[in-house]
């Protein structure tokens, strides 16, 4: 139906009040809130003691407020989450809901994603959530990384408890236990060991959309949770320069997909031995380093060598007729990124979304009284605000028209702000009658009244200038708190001090000197930095004094 026909709903009152700066609009927008305080006030001491103790930490509490990164980040990052409205607390401890915003956000991450894998070479396949306790078995190393976290299934139907209620009937217990997957690498090689017969079957890459349950006990959303959403990609070649080639490929694929679309910078480097994926003989990985210092894992691919090809044995015949094992990777990123997005770009007022994950790039807010009201003005301001997103939707722009009625326009932009919405444009009966519309960046700054004849093409040059803000005020804050610590004292201090971010180090490999770092000071090595190993010569291992071996990075990561 076209918009021109549609009622609409005016908001009588002062220009300025429909378009206050950020900053006001932060103050006043939400009008409930002076209520809420008022009745706080009535309330006793100790109720309010209370609410406040319910209230902290929790990330889905209804609460309009947010607090300041500065005075508490990890409260703030919760805070920020609800905001955006982008989970949901579940009934299962340490699971999350993730509600449709924040399903938009994923989805956009996994389609950008899923081109540049498929592009690779690589296919999509779906395999068991179930995997029989024996395969976890087969490869020792993979068990031992994995055994504490997993989820088991021991029974396949439920009987009456008499009272009421169930419980696992005895007589349904299985003849061996399932896990519910933690990674499907098992699964996967053994259903590999099928189809793999030849040379003409490699290489083979598979890969996987799906959930995976890791029991945790200490949960956050997106960073942390007993089940989250990820891919992971699986393959096996005829040689091992092959199999590292691709374990390369695809760090590079994660990289480019995180810096260039979430805007997140990374550093890509090898994991220490300590550090490895379980079973692998490299592990690769980008890390991201937040606004807390802290460093973030953001992705990890893994040189396999042939070890669950020698678990699941997993032959292919050469092409001189020899029969050999398979060289095999896998590969993966989750639903953790979206964490990674929220902590690097958001503000106290919420949330920011670079423009190329924002499932809306332009919130678009018509302001008008109503066809009963003001048929003309009403009428007018439809036509323009069909008009500018047929225009932005030809030029690739995503637009949503905030129409709901009974809301005031001041709210609709405070949501729009909290979700992290690029920009907002507004539309009323004067900017209609003179063919203009009002745009307001979620980075702040002036509004523009900009014509609307010209509004797609200004629309995405803005958004084009937020995604290279929004990356280079991240790597800017990369390089400034990536520092060179010549003695672990020096490190040390750092640490006891929050004063946090890359400590980049000369380093002799030693699994014993690791371990202790880590537990006298919590600090890790997140990786050895692919482009800084040729610093060495002549150095000396910052702990031991011994010769270098590496140059790595050690922060403390969540």
């Amino acid at each position: 139906m076209p918009r021109r026909a549609v009622a609409m709903l005016l908001v009588a009152g002062a220009r300025a009040f429909l378009r206050p700066a950020p900053r006001a609009l932060r103050a006043r927008a939400p009008l409930w809130a002076a209520a809420q305080e008022q009745q706080q006030k009535k309330k006793k001491p100790q109720q309010q003691k209370k609410q406040q103790k319910v209230a902290k930490g929790a990330a889905t509490q209804a609460s309009d407020s947010i607090t300041s990164a500065a005075e508490d980040f990890s409260q703030w990052y919760s805070d920020v989450i609800r905001g955006a409205d982008l989970v949901d607390a579940s009934p299962v401890k340490g699971c999350m809901v993730i509600k449709p915003w924040g399903m938009a956000v994923w989805d956009r991450l996994r389609d950008a994603l899923d081109a540049r894998i498929k592009a690779t070479g690589a296919e999509n396949a779906y395999f068991p959530l179930l995997i029989p306790r024996s395969f976890l078995s087969k490869e020792a190393e993979h068990v031992d990384g994995f055994a504490k976290e997993c989820a088991v299934v021991t029974h396949h139907r439920l009987a009456s408890d008499g009272e009421g209620g169930l419980r696992p009937d005895p007589t349904a217990e299985l003849d061996e236990p399932l896990i519910i997957r933690p990674t499907s690498e098992t699964m996967i090689w053994h259903m590999f060991a099928k189809w793999i017969d030849s040379h003409r079957d490699l290489p083979l890459k598979i890969n996987q959309w799906a959930n995976v349950v890791r029991w945790e006990m200490r949960t956050r959303p997106f960073l942390r949770s007993s089940e989250f959403l990820w891919q992971e990609g699986h393959t096996a070649h005829a040689t091992s320069e092959e199999a590292v080639a691709t374990a390369e490929e695809m760090l590079d694929v994660y990289a480019d997909v995180v810096e260039s679309v979430l805007a997140v910078p990374v550093v890509k480097g090898r994991k220490s031995a300590i550090e490895r994926f379980a079973g692998a003989d490299e592990t690769y990985t980008i890390e991201a380093l937040m606004p807390n210092g802290w460093a973030l894992q953001s992705g990890t691919s893994h040189f396999l060598g042939q070890n669950f090809a020698k678990a699941f044995d997993v032959y292919f015949q050469t092409g001189d007729a020899k029969r050999e094992l398979v060289w095999a990777t896998s590969w993966g990123v989750s639903t953790r990124l979206l964490g990674a997005l929220v902590m690097t770009h958001s503000d106290d007022a919420g949330l920011i979304l670079p423009p190329k994950i924002a499932p809306v790039q332009v919130a678009l807010v018509p302001i008008v009284k109503g066809a009963e009201k003001d048929p003309e003005g009403t009428a007018a301001v439809n036509a323009l605000v069909d008009d500018v997103v047929a225009a932005c939707a030809g030029a690739g722009i995503r637009v949503k028209v905030d129409d709901r009625p009974k809301m005031r326009p001041g709210a609709k932009f405070f949501e729009w702000e909290r979700k992290g919405a690029p920009l907002r444009v507004e539309v009323g009966p004067r900017d209609a009658a003179a063919g203009s519309v009002v745009v307001a960046s979620r980075l702040g700054g002036e509004k523009q009244t900009v014509p609307a004849a010209d509004a797609a093409a200004t629309l995405g040059g803005m958004l084009d200038a937020i995604q290279d803000q929004l990356f280079a005020a991240a790597a800017a804050r990369l390089e400034e708190r990536t520092v060179l610590v010549e003695t672990y004292d020096e490190l040390k201090a750092k640490v006891a001090a929050d004063d946090l971010g890359f400590f980049k180090v000369y380093w002799k490999a030693d699994d014993a000197n690791e371990k202790a770092i880590k537990e006298d000071c919590a600090a890790t090595i997140r990786c050895y930095p692919l482009d800084a190993q040729v610093e060495l010569e002549g150095k000396s291992c910052f702990y031991s004094g011994a010769p270098a071996t590496h140059v790595a990075l050690f922060a403390r990561a969540f």
